[in-house]
Protein backbone atom coordinates (compact mmCIF):
# COMPACT_ATOMS: atom_id res chain seq x y z
CA UNK A 1 0.00 0.00 0.00
CA UNK A 2 0.98 3.85 -1.05
CA UNK A 3 2.47 5.13 2.54
CA UNK A 4 2.37 8.76 3.60
CA UNK A 5 4.80 11.43 5.41
CA UNK A 6 4.36 14.32 7.12
CA UNK A 7 6.40 17.03 7.49
CA UNK A 8 6.23 18.44 11.18
CA UNK A 9 7.26 21.74 12.17
CA UNK A 10 7.08 21.16 15.69
CA UNK A 11 6.31 18.20 17.85
CA UNK A 12 2.10 18.91 18.13
CA UNK A 13 2.50 18.08 14.51
CA UNK A 14 4.66 14.89 14.79
CA UNK A 15 1.77 13.53 17.28
CA UNK A 16 -1.17 14.74 14.89
CA UNK A 17 0.31 12.89 12.50
CA UNK A 18 0.65 9.33 14.35
CA UNK A 19 -2.67 10.09 15.72
CA UNK A 20 -4.32 10.17 12.48
CA UNK A 21 -2.44 7.72 10.29
CA UNK A 22 0.78 8.90 8.89
CA UNK A 23 3.37 6.21 8.30
CA UNK A 24 6.38 8.57 8.97
CA UNK A 25 7.12 12.14 9.77
CA UNK A 26 9.88 14.08 8.62
CA UNK A 27 10.63 16.94 11.34
CA UNK A 28 11.83 20.44 10.69
CA UNK A 29 12.28 23.22 11.88
CA UNK A 30 12.32 26.93 10.02
CA UNK A 31 8.42 26.70 8.12
CA UNK A 32 9.00 29.94 7.07
CA UNK A 33 12.00 28.80 4.43
CA UNK A 34 11.15 25.26 3.98
CA UNK A 35 12.46 23.75 6.87
CA UNK A 36 15.72 23.32 8.81
CA UNK A 37 17.61 21.18 11.19
CA UNK A 38 15.50 20.95 14.51
CA UNK A 39 16.76 21.30 17.82
CA UNK A 40 17.88 18.49 19.89
CA UNK A 41 14.97 18.94 22.30
CA UNK A 42 12.51 18.38 19.73
CA UNK A 43 14.10 15.50 17.97
CA UNK A 44 14.12 13.71 21.34
CA UNK A 45 11.11 14.53 22.76
CA UNK A 46 9.71 13.36 19.33
CA UNK A 47 11.79 9.93 19.45
CA UNK A 48 10.22 9.45 22.51
CA UNK A 49 6.32 10.40 21.72
CA UNK A 50 6.64 8.19 18.33
CA UNK A 51 6.52 4.89 17.03
CA UNK A 52 6.00 5.93 13.55
CA UNK A 53 8.84 6.15 11.43
CA UNK A 54 10.83 9.98 12.06
CA UNK A 55 12.99 11.45 9.88
CA UNK A 56 15.39 14.34 10.37
CA UNK A 57 15.92 17.43 7.73
CA UNK A 58 19.60 18.39 8.06
CA UNK A 59 20.14 21.70 6.48
CA UNK A 60 21.71 24.68 8.44
CA UNK A 61 20.08 28.27 6.83
CA UNK A 62 17.52 28.34 4.12
CA UNK A 63 17.96 30.02 1.27
CA UNK A 64 19.94 28.33 -1.61
CA UNK A 65 21.08 24.31 -1.54
CA UNK A 66 25.18 25.47 -2.20
CA UNK A 67 27.03 25.65 1.46
CA UNK A 68 30.36 26.85 2.13
CA UNK A 69 32.85 25.15 4.54
CA UNK A 70 31.83 25.85 7.51
CA UNK A 71 28.18 25.01 6.87
CA UNK A 72 29.04 21.51 5.32
CA UNK A 73 31.30 20.96 8.60
CA UNK A 74 28.17 21.82 10.49
CA UNK A 75 26.00 19.12 8.62
CA UNK A 76 28.20 16.60 9.20
CA UNK A 77 28.61 17.16 12.96
CA UNK A 78 24.49 17.05 12.92
CA UNK A 79 24.55 13.75 11.66
CA UNK A 80 27.21 12.28 13.98
CA UNK A 81 25.33 13.66 16.94
CA UNK A 82 21.57 13.27 15.65
CA UNK A 83 22.32 9.30 14.96
CA UNK A 84 22.92 8.72 18.77
CA UNK A 85 19.04 9.73 19.28
CA UNK A 86 17.59 6.63 17.23
CA UNK A 87 16.12 8.41 14.51
CA UNK A 88 15.05 6.27 11.54
CA UNK A 89 16.31 8.65 8.55
CA UNK A 90 17.98 11.65 7.59
CA UNK A 91 17.03 13.98 4.92
CA UNK A 92 18.83 16.90 2.68
CA UNK A 93 20.58 17.75 -0.12
CA UNK A 94 23.75 19.71 -1.41
CA UNK A 95 23.95 21.41 -4.43
CA UNK A 96 26.79 23.10 -6.63
CA UNK A 97 26.75 26.53 -7.98
CA UNK A 98 25.21 25.70 -11.18
CA UNK A 99 22.54 24.18 -9.70
CA UNK A 100 23.60 20.30 -10.21
CA UNK A 101 23.98 17.50 -7.48
CA UNK A 102 27.49 18.10 -5.45
CA UNK A 103 28.00 13.89 -5.72
CA UNK A 104 31.06 14.33 -3.46
CA UNK A 105 29.69 16.24 -0.60
CA UNK A 106 26.56 14.11 -0.80
CA UNK A 107 28.40 10.61 -0.73
CA UNK A 108 29.96 12.17 2.01
CA UNK A 109 26.60 12.52 4.28
CA UNK A 110 25.11 9.53 3.14
CA UNK A 111 28.22 7.50 4.17
CA UNK A 112 28.66 9.20 7.29
CA UNK A 113 24.33 8.27 7.86
CA UNK A 114 25.20 4.78 7.38
CA UNK A 115 23.37 2.49 7.91
CA UNK A 116 20.56 5.02 8.60
CA UNK A 117 18.72 5.91 5.13
CA UNK A 118 18.78 9.38 3.37
CA UNK A 119 16.33 11.47 1.42
CA UNK A 120 17.97 13.92 -1.26
CA UNK A 121 15.00 16.60 -0.07
CA UNK A 122 13.35 19.06 -2.99
CA UNK A 123 16.78 20.35 -3.68
CA UNK A 124 16.51 18.46 -6.53
CA UNK A 125 13.57 20.77 -7.80
CA UNK A 126 16.42 23.41 -8.51
CA UNK A 127 18.40 20.79 -10.99
CA UNK A 128 18.49 22.07 -14.25
CA UNK A 129 18.07 18.09 -15.67
CA UNK A 130 16.49 15.80 -13.74
CA UNK A 131 17.38 12.82 -15.64
CA UNK A 132 20.66 13.13 -14.75
CA UNK A 133 20.16 14.43 -11.22
CA UNK A 134 18.04 11.70 -10.93
CA UNK A 135 21.17 9.67 -11.78
CA UNK A 136 23.97 11.63 -9.61
CA UNK A 137 21.50 11.16 -6.55
CA UNK A 138 21.25 7.24 -6.81
CA UNK A 139 25.13 6.88 -7.36
CA UNK A 140 25.29 9.10 -3.90
CA UNK A 141 23.47 5.94 -1.98
CA UNK A 142 20.15 8.06 -1.51
CA UNK A 143 16.95 5.67 -0.81
CA UNK A 144 14.43 8.66 -1.61
CA UNK A 145 13.80 11.76 -3.71
CA UNK A 146 11.18 14.16 -2.30
CA UNK A 147 10.07 16.11 -5.40
CA UNK A 148 7.60 18.08 -6.98
CA UNK A 149 8.43 17.29 -10.00
CA UNK A 150 10.83 20.19 -10.83
CA UNK A 151 8.57 22.32 -10.46
CA UNK A 152 6.66 24.75 -8.34
CA UNK A 153 3.69 22.38 -6.79
CA UNK A 154 3.49 18.13 -7.77
CA UNK A 155 0.04 19.11 -10.12
CA UNK A 156 2.65 21.44 -12.21
CA UNK A 157 4.93 18.84 -12.11
CA UNK A 158 2.93 15.69 -12.53
CA UNK A 159 4.63 14.60 -15.51
CA UNK A 160 8.26 14.65 -14.81
CA UNK A 161 6.44 12.90 -11.53
CA UNK A 162 5.21 10.23 -13.88
CA UNK A 163 8.77 10.18 -15.80
CA UNK A 164 10.91 9.91 -13.08
CA UNK A 165 9.43 7.43 -11.72
CA UNK A 166 9.50 5.32 -14.45
CA UNK A 167 13.43 6.29 -14.50
CA UNK A 168 13.79 5.26 -10.93
CA UNK A 169 12.42 2.28 -11.43
CA UNK A 170 13.40 -0.43 -7.96
CA UNK A 171 16.56 1.39 -7.53
CA UNK A 172 15.27 4.64 -5.63
CA UNK A 173 11.80 5.83 -4.50
CA UNK A 174 10.68 8.87 -5.80
CA UNK A 175 8.26 10.75 -3.06
CA UNK A 176 5.49 13.15 -4.71
CA UNK A 177 5.33 16.31 -2.24
CA UNK A 178 4.84 20.28 -3.00
CA UNK A 179 1.21 21.22 -2.86
CA UNK A 180 0.14 17.61 -2.26
CA UNK A 181 -3.30 17.38 -0.38
CA UNK A 182 -6.36 14.90 0.38
CA UNK A 183 -7.75 17.25 -2.99
CA UNK A 184 -5.46 16.29 -5.75
CA UNK A 185 -3.38 13.22 -4.14
CA UNK A 186 -5.76 10.47 -6.16
CA UNK A 187 -5.20 12.45 -9.20
CA UNK A 188 -1.45 12.08 -8.51
CA UNK A 189 -1.04 8.44 -7.84
CA UNK A 190 -3.00 7.73 -10.48
CA UNK A 191 -0.94 9.54 -12.99
CA UNK A 192 2.59 8.69 -11.74
CA UNK A 193 2.11 5.47 -9.29
CA UNK A 194 4.15 6.44 -6.89
CA UNK A 195 4.46 4.20 -4.00
CA UNK A 196 4.96 7.19 -0.96
CA UNK A 197 4.10 10.96 -0.75
CA UNK A 198 4.81 13.78 1.21
CA UNK A 199 2.60 16.49 2.67
CA UNK A 200 2.33 19.19 5.68
CA UNK A 201 -1.29 18.52 6.32
CA UNK A 202 -1.47 22.34 6.96
CA UNK A 203 -5.17 23.58 5.18
CA UNK A 204 -5.55 26.97 7.17
CA UNK A 205 -2.95 29.37 8.32
CA UNK A 206 -0.82 27.98 11.29
CA UNK A 207 2.18 25.76 11.09
CA UNK A 208 0.91 22.74 12.71
CA UNK A 209 -0.63 19.78 10.73
CA UNK A 210 -4.66 19.21 10.67
CA UNK A 211 -5.24 16.16 11.71
CA UNK A 212 -8.88 15.65 9.21
CA UNK A 213 -6.19 16.13 6.49
CA UNK A 214 -3.62 13.96 7.33
CA UNK A 215 -6.91 11.24 7.99
CA UNK A 216 -8.15 12.14 4.50
CA UNK A 217 -5.16 11.64 3.42
CA UNK A 218 -4.39 8.12 4.23
CA UNK A 219 -8.07 7.49 3.49
CA UNK A 220 -7.55 7.85 0.08
CA UNK A 221 -3.87 5.90 0.03
CA UNK A 222 -5.95 2.74 1.48
CA UNK A 223 -8.98 3.20 -1.03
CA UNK A 224 -6.62 3.95 -4.03
CA UNK A 225 -4.43 0.80 -2.80
CA UNK A 226 -6.94 -1.79 -2.50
Amino acid sequence: MAKLEIASFNIQSALIAQEYGADRVELCAGMEVGGTTPSDDDIIQSRKNLHIKLNVMIRPRGGNFVYSDHEFQQMKADILRIKAFGVDGFVFGVLHEDNSVNITQNKELVDLASPIPCTFHRAFDEVVNYETALEDVVSCGFQTILTSGCEPNVDLGIDNLRELVRLAKDRIVIMPGGGLRSTNIQNLHSKTGAHFYHSSAITDSGDTAVGAEVSALKSVLEKISK
